[in-house]
C-alpha cells in the first residue's frame, strides 16, 4: 500500500470527478438535436434523410432507456 500525499489523493478525487461527469455529458448529443443551420453544410436530400433518421433513432434509444429504467427502478 502505497502512502500518498494529501495533494496527491486530491488530485486523484478531481481526475475521478472529471470521469464522471463526462460520462453524464449530454451537451454532444443535445447539440445534435437543437442545433443552429449551417449555411456550408450541403444541402443533399440523402443527408438530411440521414440526420432525420439519426434523430428518430437516438429519441427512441433515450425513450427505451427511460422505460427500461423505470421497470428497473419500480417494477413493471
Amino acid at each position: 500500500m502505497e502512502n500518498k500525499t494529501p495533494l496527491q489523493r486530491a488530485e486523484e478525487k478531481e481526475q475521478s470527478k472529471g470521469k464522471v461527469k463526462e460520462f453524464f455529458h449530454v451537451g454532444e448529443v443535445l447539440g445534435y438535436f437543437f442545433r443552429r443551420h449551417d449555411p456550408n453544410r450541403p444541402k443533399n436530400f440523402n443527408i438530411r434523410a440521414m440526420h432525420i433518421i439519426n434523430k428518430i433513432a437516438i429519441g427512441l434509444f433515450i425513450i427505451c432507456l427511460m422505460i427500461m429504467l423505470k421497470r428497473c427502478v419500480f417494477g413493471y
